[in-house]
């Protein structure tokens, strides 16, 4: 395996992180998803939207490296307060403290050589130094792969779930917590 490395990404990352977004949500999502909620997805409204991101935070994208290739990318930050709230929309008492891995996304074909612990270790490391004590994210339900990796990660599900209208399908999440000091095995 060439030299594998993560570091935070630049706006010069941005198409390549939308890419590598939108050709993984439609290998890995295709029977989570509706086919129309994939096809809609434009790399080129993905790579603006995750330029200004990169730019203007508040959230921090990093990028997965192996040899020359950008291979995934992840991106935390602090939690807005409806991510981190209960069912009837309480904050937790930790709630400023509370990071978000909005995203951490491996393409396939690069999946199982370490690259997404290495992401998520990053992100804790960031999220830990920012003054953030345990980070969320939130993982559909029927994606057991990913489900599996945060588990793995000592990440588990804290009983919080929500279901999201995807073109007229509903889509369970449940939302994982767990310490952002981790430790890669």
């Amino acid at each position: 395996m060439a030299a594998a490395d993560v570091r935070p990404a630049t706006p010069d990352d941005a198409a390549e992180i939308a890419r590598i977004q939108v050709a993984t949500w439609r290998m890995a999502y295709a029977e989570i998803l509706p086919g129309a909620v994939l096809d809609e997805l434009d790399e080129e409204d993905a790579a603006q939207q995750w330029r200004r991101t990169i730019e203007r935070g508040p959230a921090t994208v990093f990028v997965a490296t192996e040899g020359k290739w950008t291979v995934g990318f992840g991106v935390a930050g602090p939690a807005p307060a409806a991510e981190s709230a209960d069912a009837a929309g309480a904050p937790p008492p930790d709630a400023p403290s509370v990071a978000l891995v909005g995203a951490l996304l491996v393409e396939p074909r690069w999946g199982r050589r370490g690259h997404g612990g290495r992401l998520l270790a990053a992100a804790g490391e960031a999220m830990l130094a920012a003054g953030s004590t345990r980070g969320i994210c939130w993982v559909p339900a029927a994606d057991s792969a990913s489900l599996a990796f945060y588990r793995r990660a000592g990440w588990q599900p804290d009983g919080t779930a929500r279901t999201l209208d995807a073109a007229g399908r509903p889509l369970r999440e449940l939302r994982l917590t767990g310490g952002l000091d981790l430790e890669l095995g």
